[in-house]
């Protein structure tokens, strides 16, 4: 199992609950702020998500997360993770992702009649559910907080970098959420599982960025060369900030 500090951080950060307004109410009661999970919780948690997401699955639901928690804004404090997606579906950028949503509704489904029913959210879930895709992955196992209030509409549209941002657009993006470039960059470690092309598809390690630094996209040899990454990730390592953390991250995987 990796102890992959950087993302680990940079997780909690991006999906965290963010005060005592967000907590699910049967929390609100019992505490200030986001909480972890009662140890009976939690094994009701982990035996769901178990049964639910296997490697196949990983990588829908991280992006799933992802999408979710990307609709953040510092600028007015809207959006977050907070189970929006779910209205947000049909958006260009949320392509694949009913797949993901139906995975978090077969979770809850499992939890009835244990000791986290009623006391998790669908935002809750979709954090854990994500949490669970790294970890089944090899990846860092994430201790997750719950107290996510669930939207009741879409979160505004736009809040995420498209995939022919530069590297000063996404940079602003992250900002805007709350990222600094060296929690931004390891966040984005997490395209090394799914099918980009960095490394092997359902393996949560640093061959993201060792990919980022060799460039293969360049190789007018590979037909398929052009297939690895996202338009969005190839600007990174040709960007000053970002360059001295994708070296950092790709020499040393416990680093990230």
């Amino acid at each position: 199992m990796l102890q992959t500090a950087a993302v680990t951080a940079a997780f909690n950060l991006f999906c965290s609950p963010s005060g005592s307004a967000l907590l699910h109410p049967k929390q609100a009661l019992a505490a200030s702020g986001p909480v972890l999970p009662t140890p009976e919780v939690q094994a009701a948690l982990n035996a769901a998500l178990s049964k639910s997401i296997g490697k196949a699955k990983a990588p829908v639901v991280l992006r799933l997360a992802f999408h979710d928690a990307g609709s953040f804004s510092t600028s007015d404090g809207t959006g977050g993770l907070n189970a929006s997606i779910q209205f947000e579906l049909e958006r260009p950028e949320n392509f694949g992702l009913k797949r993901g949503w139906r995975t978090i509704e077969e979770v809850a489904k499992n939890l009835k009649g244990t000791a986290a029913e009623g006391v998790v959210s669908r935002a809750d879930l979709v954090a854990l559910a994500g949490a669970q895709a790294v970890a089944v992955c090899g990846g860092p196992r994430i201790a997750v907080p719950i107290g996510r209030v669930d939207a009741s509409g879409p979160d505004p549209e736009g809040r995420l970098p498209g995939m022919e941002a530069s590297a000063v657009q996404i940079k602003a993006n992250f900002a805007d959420k709350g990222l600094d470039v060296r929690e931004m960059v390891a966040l984005l470690g997490s395209h090394t599982i799914g099918s980009k092309g960095f490394g092997a598809p359902d393996v949560f390690d640093n061959a993201y960025f060792v990919e980022l630094l060799k460039k293969p996209w360049l190789n007018k040899d590979d037909s398929m060369a052009s297939m690895i990454g996202l338009p969005s990730d190839h600007v990174l390592p040709d960007d000053e900030e970002c360059l001295p953390y994708i070296k950092e991250f790709a020499a040393d995987q416990d680093a990230f």
